[in-house]
Protein backbone atom coordinates (compact mmCIF):
# COMPACT_ATOMS: atom_id res chain seq x y z
CA UNK A 1 0.00 0.00 0.00
CA UNK A 2 1.14 3.53 -0.74
CA UNK A 3 -1.61 5.35 1.16
CA UNK A 4 -0.73 8.18 3.54
CA UNK A 5 -2.46 10.20 6.24
CA UNK A 6 -2.05 13.96 6.06
CA UNK A 7 -2.17 15.51 9.53
CA UNK A 8 -2.63 19.26 9.84
CA UNK A 9 -1.53 20.86 13.13
CA UNK A 10 -2.30 24.50 13.86
CA UNK A 11 -0.66 26.41 16.73
CA UNK A 12 -1.94 29.45 18.59
CA UNK A 13 0.44 31.24 18.79
CA UNK A 14 2.83 29.79 16.20
CA UNK A 15 6.62 30.17 15.96
CA UNK A 16 9.25 28.40 13.86
CA UNK A 17 10.69 26.84 17.03
CA UNK A 18 7.32 25.23 17.69
CA UNK A 19 7.03 23.76 14.21
CA UNK A 20 10.62 22.50 14.35
CA UNK A 21 10.10 20.77 17.70
CA UNK A 22 6.74 19.34 16.62
CA UNK A 23 8.35 17.94 13.47
CA UNK A 24 11.00 16.22 15.62
CA UNK A 25 8.32 14.73 17.88
CA UNK A 26 6.30 13.51 14.90
CA UNK A 27 9.41 12.05 13.25
CA UNK A 28 9.95 9.90 16.35
CA UNK A 29 6.33 8.76 16.00
CA UNK A 30 6.88 7.60 12.42
CA UNK A 31 5.92 10.64 10.36
CA UNK A 32 7.96 11.01 7.19
CA UNK A 33 7.63 14.55 5.85
CA UNK A 34 6.79 18.00 7.12
CA UNK A 35 5.69 21.24 5.48
CA UNK A 36 5.77 24.13 8.00
CA UNK A 37 4.08 27.49 7.48
CA UNK A 38 3.22 30.59 9.50
CA UNK A 39 0.22 28.91 11.18
CA UNK A 40 1.56 25.44 11.91
CA UNK A 41 2.65 22.24 10.26
CA UNK A 42 1.38 19.67 7.78
CA UNK A 43 2.83 16.20 8.29
CA UNK A 44 2.58 12.91 6.44
CA UNK A 45 2.69 9.32 7.66
CA UNK A 46 1.97 5.98 6.04
CA UNK A 47 -1.58 4.91 6.86
CA UNK A 48 -0.31 1.60 8.21
CA UNK A 49 1.83 3.47 10.78
CA UNK A 50 -0.74 6.06 11.81
CA UNK A 51 -2.05 6.09 15.38
CA UNK A 52 -4.82 8.67 15.81
CA UNK A 53 -3.90 9.55 19.43
CA UNK A 54 -2.41 12.91 18.45
CA UNK A 55 -3.38 14.75 21.62
CA UNK A 56 -0.79 12.82 23.64
CA UNK A 57 1.90 13.98 21.22
CA UNK A 58 0.85 17.61 21.53
CA UNK A 59 1.18 17.40 25.30
CA UNK A 60 4.90 16.66 24.92
CA UNK A 61 5.52 20.08 23.38
CA UNK A 62 7.67 22.22 25.71
CA UNK A 63 5.61 25.32 24.88
CA UNK A 64 2.50 26.96 26.26
CA UNK A 65 0.51 26.76 23.04
CA UNK A 66 -2.94 25.70 21.87
CA UNK A 67 -3.02 23.06 19.16
CA UNK A 68 -5.73 21.77 16.84
CA UNK A 69 -5.56 18.73 14.56
CA UNK A 70 -7.19 17.36 11.45
CA UNK A 71 -6.32 14.13 9.64
CA UNK A 72 -7.08 13.24 6.02
CA UNK A 73 -6.34 10.02 4.17
CA UNK A 74 -4.42 10.44 0.90
CA UNK A 75 -4.75 7.64 -1.62
CA UNK A 76 -1.57 6.09 -2.93
CA UNK A 77 -0.08 7.88 -5.90
CA UNK A 78 3.14 8.63 -7.74
CA UNK A 79 4.88 10.61 -5.00
CA UNK A 80 7.78 11.62 -7.22
CA UNK A 81 5.26 13.24 -9.54
CA UNK A 82 3.66 15.01 -6.59
CA UNK A 83 7.05 16.32 -5.43
CA UNK A 84 7.83 17.53 -8.93
CA UNK A 85 4.45 19.25 -9.28
CA UNK A 86 4.11 20.77 -5.82
CA UNK A 87 7.42 20.96 -4.01
CA UNK A 88 10.63 20.05 -5.74
CA UNK A 89 11.88 22.46 -8.38
CA UNK A 90 15.49 22.71 -9.56
CA UNK A 91 17.56 25.03 -7.38
CA UNK A 92 20.72 26.89 -8.34
CA UNK A 93 23.20 28.05 -5.69
CA UNK A 94 25.72 30.79 -6.39
CA UNK A 95 25.46 30.13 -10.15
CA UNK A 96 27.74 27.11 -9.61
CA UNK A 97 25.61 24.25 -8.36
CA UNK A 98 22.25 23.00 -9.61
CA UNK A 99 20.19 20.44 -7.69
CA UNK A 100 17.41 18.65 -9.52
CA UNK A 101 15.68 15.31 -9.89
CA UNK A 102 16.10 12.75 -12.63
CA UNK A 103 12.52 13.50 -13.67
CA UNK A 104 13.22 17.20 -14.30
CA UNK A 105 13.71 18.71 -17.74
CA UNK A 106 15.00 22.15 -18.78
CA UNK A 107 17.77 22.07 -16.16
CA UNK A 108 20.08 25.11 -15.82
CA UNK A 109 23.70 24.38 -16.73
CA UNK A 110 26.13 24.66 -13.82
CA UNK A 111 29.61 23.46 -12.98
CA UNK A 112 28.23 21.04 -10.38
CA UNK A 113 25.10 19.08 -11.31
CA UNK A 114 23.57 17.07 -8.45
CA UNK A 115 20.72 14.63 -9.05
CA UNK A 116 18.44 14.05 -6.05
CA UNK A 117 15.42 11.78 -6.41
CA UNK A 118 13.34 12.71 -3.36
CA UNK A 119 11.20 10.27 -1.46
CA UNK A 120 8.06 11.28 0.39
CA UNK A 121 10.12 11.97 3.49
CA UNK A 122 12.93 14.26 2.58
CA UNK A 123 14.01 17.75 1.63
CA UNK A 124 15.58 18.77 -1.62
CA UNK A 125 17.99 21.62 -0.86
CA UNK A 126 15.50 24.47 -0.95
CA UNK A 127 15.73 25.31 2.74
CA UNK A 128 17.85 28.36 3.64
CA UNK A 129 20.19 26.31 5.84
CA UNK A 130 21.00 23.87 3.03
CA UNK A 131 21.54 26.82 0.67
CA UNK A 132 23.94 28.37 3.21
CA UNK A 133 25.91 25.13 3.64
CA UNK A 134 26.19 24.59 -0.11
CA UNK A 135 27.42 28.16 -0.50
CA UNK A 136 30.15 27.65 2.11
CA UNK A 137 31.21 24.36 0.55
CA UNK A 138 31.53 26.16 -2.78
CA UNK A 139 33.73 28.81 -1.17
CA UNK A 140 36.14 26.52 0.64
CA UNK A 141 38.38 24.17 -1.35
CA UNK A 142 37.95 20.54 -0.21
CA UNK A 143 40.27 19.10 -2.86
CA UNK A 144 42.42 16.37 -1.32
CA UNK A 145 40.82 16.85 2.11
CA UNK A 146 38.76 14.56 4.34
CA UNK A 147 35.11 15.48 4.86
CA UNK A 148 32.37 14.34 7.27
CA UNK A 149 28.73 15.31 6.68
CA UNK A 150 26.79 14.76 9.91
CA UNK A 151 23.04 14.39 9.40
CA UNK A 152 23.52 14.05 5.66
CA UNK A 153 19.80 13.73 4.78
CA UNK A 154 19.57 13.31 1.02
CA UNK A 155 23.37 13.42 0.81
CA UNK A 156 23.62 16.71 -1.09
CA UNK A 157 26.58 18.12 0.85
CA UNK A 158 28.54 14.86 0.86
CA UNK A 159 28.00 14.45 -2.88
CA UNK A 160 29.09 18.03 -3.59
CA UNK A 161 32.22 17.59 -1.47
CA UNK A 162 33.14 14.53 -3.55
CA UNK A 163 32.45 16.40 -6.78
CA UNK A 164 34.79 19.14 -5.60
CA UNK A 165 37.66 16.69 -5.15
CA UNK A 166 37.56 15.68 -1.49
CA UNK A 167 39.84 12.74 -0.77
CA UNK A 168 37.42 10.89 1.52
CA UNK A 169 33.80 11.66 2.34
CA UNK A 170 31.55 10.09 4.96
CA UNK A 171 27.88 10.97 5.39
CA UNK A 172 26.11 9.94 8.60
CA UNK A 173 22.33 9.80 8.93
CA UNK A 174 20.26 8.52 11.87
CA UNK A 175 16.96 8.15 10.00
CA UNK A 176 16.97 4.83 8.13
CA UNK A 177 14.73 5.86 5.18
CA UNK A 178 16.81 9.03 4.75
CA UNK A 179 20.01 6.99 4.83
CA UNK A 180 18.64 4.63 2.17
CA UNK A 181 17.72 7.65 0.04
CA UNK A 182 21.22 9.12 0.50
CA UNK A 183 22.80 5.85 -0.65
CA UNK A 184 20.55 5.89 -3.73
CA UNK A 185 21.54 9.47 -4.48
CA UNK A 186 25.27 8.69 -4.30
CA UNK A 187 24.63 6.04 -6.95
CA UNK A 188 22.63 8.45 -9.10
CA UNK A 189 25.60 10.82 -9.05
CA UNK A 190 28.17 8.05 -9.60
CA UNK A 191 29.98 8.78 -6.33
CA UNK A 192 30.97 5.36 -4.94
CA UNK A 193 33.75 7.04 -2.94
CA UNK A 194 31.13 8.56 -0.61
CA UNK A 195 30.44 6.24 2.32
CA UNK A 196 26.97 6.60 3.82
CA UNK A 197 26.67 5.41 7.42
CA UNK A 198 23.41 4.70 9.23
CA UNK A 199 23.86 6.02 12.76
CA UNK A 200 24.15 8.97 15.11
CA UNK A 201 27.11 10.95 16.46
CA UNK A 202 28.49 7.84 18.15
CA UNK A 203 29.29 6.57 14.63
CA UNK A 204 31.99 9.23 14.37
CA UNK A 205 34.27 7.03 16.48
CA UNK A 206 34.32 4.49 13.63
CA UNK A 207 35.25 6.94 10.85
CA UNK A 208 38.86 5.99 9.94
CA UNK A 209 40.12 9.56 9.65
CA UNK A 210 39.86 13.00 11.20
CA UNK A 211 37.85 15.54 9.24
CA UNK A 212 39.51 18.55 7.66
CA UNK A 213 36.00 19.79 6.87
CA UNK A 214 33.09 18.84 9.12
CA UNK A 215 29.53 19.71 8.05
CA UNK A 216 26.47 19.56 10.31
CA UNK A 217 23.15 20.96 9.11
CA UNK A 218 20.84 19.59 11.81
CA UNK A 219 19.27 21.73 14.54
CA UNK A 220 20.45 23.70 17.54
CA UNK A 221 19.61 21.16 20.26
CA UNK A 222 21.26 18.22 18.52
CA UNK A 223 24.33 20.29 17.67
CA UNK A 224 24.70 21.44 21.28
CA UNK A 225 24.36 17.87 22.53
CA UNK A 226 26.89 16.44 20.07
CA UNK A 227 29.37 19.25 19.35
CA UNK A 228 32.04 17.71 21.60
CA UNK A 229 31.94 14.58 19.44
CA UNK A 230 32.19 16.75 16.33
CA UNK A 231 35.30 18.43 17.72
CA UNK A 232 36.89 15.07 18.56
CA UNK A 233 36.31 13.90 14.98
CA UNK A 234 38.14 16.91 13.49
CA UNK A 235 41.79 17.33 12.55
CA UNK A 236 43.73 20.25 14.09
CA UNK A 237 43.05 23.32 11.97
CA UNK A 238 39.89 21.69 10.61
CA UNK A 239 36.86 23.69 9.55
CA UNK A 240 33.44 23.12 11.13
CA UNK A 241 30.35 24.48 9.39
CA UNK A 242 27.15 24.40 11.43
CA UNK A 243 23.62 25.29 10.37
CA UNK A 244 20.02 24.42 11.13
CA UNK A 245 19.45 27.24 13.63
CA UNK A 246 18.51 30.90 13.75
CA UNK A 247 20.86 33.88 13.91
CA UNK A 248 19.72 34.46 17.50
CA UNK A 249 21.29 31.13 18.48
CA UNK A 250 24.79 31.89 17.22
CA UNK A 251 26.18 33.34 20.46
CA UNK A 252 25.00 30.33 22.45
CA UNK A 253 26.62 27.88 20.04
CA UNK A 254 29.80 29.94 19.83
CA UNK A 255 30.14 29.86 23.62
CA UNK A 256 29.87 26.05 23.70
CA UNK A 257 32.30 25.73 20.81
CA UNK A 258 34.90 27.98 22.44
CA UNK A 259 35.21 25.62 25.40
CA UNK A 260 36.15 22.85 22.95
CA UNK A 261 38.91 24.81 21.24
CA UNK A 262 36.72 25.85 18.32
CA UNK A 263 37.12 29.50 17.34
CA UNK A 264 34.55 31.44 15.32
CA UNK A 265 35.79 32.39 11.86
CA UNK A 266 32.60 33.99 10.52
CA UNK A 267 28.83 33.74 10.25
CA UNK A 268 26.65 33.90 7.15
CA UNK A 269 22.90 34.48 7.22
CA UNK A 270 19.86 33.94 5.02
CA UNK A 271 16.24 34.62 5.96
CA UNK A 272 17.11 34.69 9.70
CA UNK A 273 18.88 31.31 9.45
CA UNK A 274 22.60 31.15 10.19
CA UNK A 275 25.70 29.18 9.21
CA UNK A 276 28.47 29.31 11.81
CA UNK A 277 32.04 28.66 10.62
CA UNK A 278 34.45 27.48 13.32
CA UNK A 279 38.11 26.45 13.18
CA UNK A 280 39.69 23.92 15.50
CA UNK A 281 42.83 25.19 17.20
Amino acid sequence: MNDYVEVRIDFDPCTEDMTDVMAAILADAGFESFVPDSNGLTAYIRESDYTPDMESLSRTLPFDVKTSWTATKIEGQDWNHEWEKNYFKPIVVADQCVIHSSFHTDIPQCRYDIVIDPKMAFGTGHHSTTWLMISRLLEINPEGLNVIDMGTGTGILAILAAMRGAARVTGIEIDEPAWINAVENTRLNNRPEVEMVHGDASSLANVPYKADIFLANINRNIIMADIAEYASAMAPGGHLFLSGFYTADVDMLEADAKELGLKKADVTERCDWACLHLIKS
